[in-house]
């Protein structure tokens, strides 16, 4: 079977890993542009490109693929790059653009997503994100069929795993890009013997994962502390939730709620093992933080440079 692979991040790097270790063949692959990145803001491949180089597979990097929008040109020549490769099907993990009828339609198999989640809750952007700041206790892979909708397409395959309570977005991303390649060369393979069952998403239980938003990552001390524990593992490794102390942003990434009372943002105990904060309910122990241009430390590491007594109080933003 021959396929298309469109996607951008690390998430889909592993996904075209996994089908080029399967044998498929791949003759085109669709990624954003290159991006400014680093301290120097050079132009960067995005690591699904960086893959594709790596096997001599052609790649495409069309800005849009709507072919009445702003870049046309850009849509023409993917089009043709997509007749060219005569695939298929076309493998979608986190790919950034929206496919317009066209792409859906071209493939003979159309195009099947690889999305981080049980859908049909968490559609959309940030599905493992949301799953942790929501407290859910479970996640997984679905590897839907793709129509004009958010993520709203026939389901083909689904598989559960736990989210630990140690997990951070950066963590539970690697073991879902893993089952994410595992489980699309499954359907893939099925699919190749007429083996693969469409079934619609249910009505209920839908629940979209907006964007994550930098001004989100900003501490409201008044929530309770369980609610802001899990949301400095959702924000991590990005945007990373912070707060502020004598107009200086601290970043937060690791803390555990605790039992506790005072006002909310007020250290109740400067230690070695952590800084607690009061909040709206409980208590919030921070053990890991970081500054301004600095690195991660422990609490202990970050309090021998930086000054806070019990009583004083840390502020909502940056």
């Amino acid at each position: 079977m021959k396929l298309i692979f469109a996607g951008t991040p690390a998430f889909a790097r592993v996904a075209l890993e996994r089908l080029l270790a399967a044998g498929f063949g791949v003759p085109l692959v669709l990624t954003q542009p290159d991006r400014p990145a680093g301290r120097g803001m050079k132009l960067q491949a995005s690591p699904v490109k960086a893959l594709a180089l790596e096997r001599g597979i052609a790649v495409s990097q069309p800005r849009s693929l709507r072919l009445d929008g702003k870049y046309p040109e850009d849509a023409m020549a993917a089009r043709a790059a997509i007749d060219a490769a005569q695939a298929d099907v076309m493998v979608v993990a986190a790919y950034g653009l929206i496919l317009p009828r066209w792409v859906l339609d071209t493939p003979r198999l159309g195009c099947l997503n690889i999305h981080a989640s049980l859908l049909p809750r968490w559609r959309g952007a940030a599905p493992i994100h949301r799953a942790i700041e929501a407290g859910d206790a479970e996640t997984g892979i679905t590897i839907m069929q793709m129509d004009d909708g958010l993520d709203t397409g026939d389901m083909l395959l689904r598989e559960r795993i736990a989210i630990r309570d140690s997990d951070t977005t950066d963590t539970l991303h690697d073991r879902l890009a893993v089952l994410g390649g595992r489980l699309i060369v499954e359907a893939l393979e099925m699919a190749a013997c007429g083996g693969l069952h469409a079934e619609p998403q249910p009505q209920e239980g839908v629940t979209y994962a907006h964007k994550i938003e930098k001004a989100e990552a900003a501490i409201d001390w008044t929530q309770p502390a369980a609610a802001i524990a899990r949301r400095v593992r959702a924000f991590d490794p990005f945007p990373g939730a912070h707060t502020t102390h004598a107009r200086e942003t601290i970043k937060v990434w690791a803390a555990e709620a605790l039992p506790g009372n005072g006002r909310a943002g007020e250290a109740l105990a400067v230690e070695p093992e952590g800084i607690t904060v009061a909040c709206g309910e409980g208590a919030l122990r921070l053990t890991v933080l970081q500054r301004a241009g600095g690195k991660r430390l422990p609490a202990a590491d970050f309090l021998r440079g930086f000054a806070l007594a019990p009583g004083e109080v840390l502020g909502g933003g940056a």
